[in-house]
């Protein structure tokens, strides 16, 4: 594994927007009780674990997150969730049927007025081409995870505080932690 990257990406708890189901992907929303909750309780699943760098999105809610379930991380905008443009604050509700039919296919969808797909996976790939072997556990969003984990077999949006560990080096996903 010491010439290997591990990435453990968790998403964020539970945000009011969540709680509301609205788009916030670069609006900065705090978490709710249940997201803090949530939060704490992934701290003993954490602690035994080594890592080699502790990462987070700057948007408040993955890096509450992290400082909540295991330390202080390493910031970096590149892991923020996609701009969703015209759609944030809305609701999946509010949406039509072809932003819908976008969002569900995710890997190829443009946000209207906000950033494409290529953008998306650009930054994602800048992050991710940079991190050092060794394992590193990512406080992200669910589009980051669903991105990263899409292309690998298994494309489902993960609920607020669920963990994928994934091989990157081997571009496999080596188990999904639900919580508990």
């Amino acid at each position: 594994m010491a010439d290997s990257l591990h990435l453990w990406l968790i998403r964020h708890g539970q945000t009011e927007a969540n709680a509301r189901h609205e788009f916030s992907g670069w609006i900065d929303v705090a978490l709710t009780d249940q997201g803090r909750d949530e939060a704490r309780a992934l701290g003993p699943r954490l602690a035994p674990e080594p890592f080699d760098g502790v990462w987070s999105s700057d948007l408040q809610r993955a890096v509450h997150t992290a400082r909540l379930a295991h330390s202080e991380p390493r910031q970096d905008r590149r892991l923020r969730e996609m701009n969703f443009g015209l759609l944030e604050g809305r609701t999946w509700d509010n949406a039509d049927e072809a932003l819908r039919r976008g969002l569900q296919d995710f890997q190829r969808f443009d946000a209207p007025q906000g950033e494409t797909a290529v953008e998306f996976h650009a930054r994602l790939d800048e992050f991710f081409g940079e991190l050092t072997r060794g394992r590193h556990l990512i406080f992200t969003h669910g589009g980051v995870i669903r991105a990263l984990t899409g292309p690998l077999g298994h494309d489902r949006f993960m609920q607020t505080g669920e963990i994928a560990v994934v091989d990157w080096t081997a571009r496999k996903v080596l188990q999904i932690l639900e919580k508990p």
